[in-house]
């Protein structure tokens, strides 16, 4: 079983920065593609960005150039730095984790945190 925790959430002015981190409780860390997905009011969950088992990423188009995920397999944690925040950015972000696939669709995700809270504000 596989326990993940985000943290770092909160309010924070447009054009500002935040910084995610989901903490995982796993042995095999390393083996695991890392995702951050997010989900506004009435809106489905959609994919913000992922990192491979082999340090690959991937992005959202929306967030390109602005997000970065990062993961440290020694302390089995994956971060998402997000600058130039946009009030679209607005919604509660999820870190989810999966052992068989690189993919971008959270049914593709056996793992899930509670979420955190980010607001944007105009």
């Amino acid at each position: 079983q596989v326990k993940l925790v985000e943290s770092g959430g909160g309010l924070v002015q447009a054009g500002g920065s935040l910084r995610l981190s989901c903490a995982a409780s796993v042995g095999t860390f390393n083996r695991y593609t890392m995702g951050w997905f997010r989900q506004a009011p009435g809106k489905e969950r959609d994919f913000v960005a992922i990192s491979g088992c082999r340090g690959n990423t991937f992005y959202a188009d929306s967030v390109k150039g602005r997000f970065t995920i990062s993961r440290d397999n020694a302390e089995n944690t994956v971060a998402l730095q997000m600058n130039s925040l946009k009030p679209e950015d607005t919604a509660v972000y999820y870190c989810a984790a999966d052992r068989r696939y690189f993919g971008s669709g959270p049914n593709e995700y056996d793992y899930w945190g509670q979420g955190t809270q980010v607001t944007v504000s105009s």
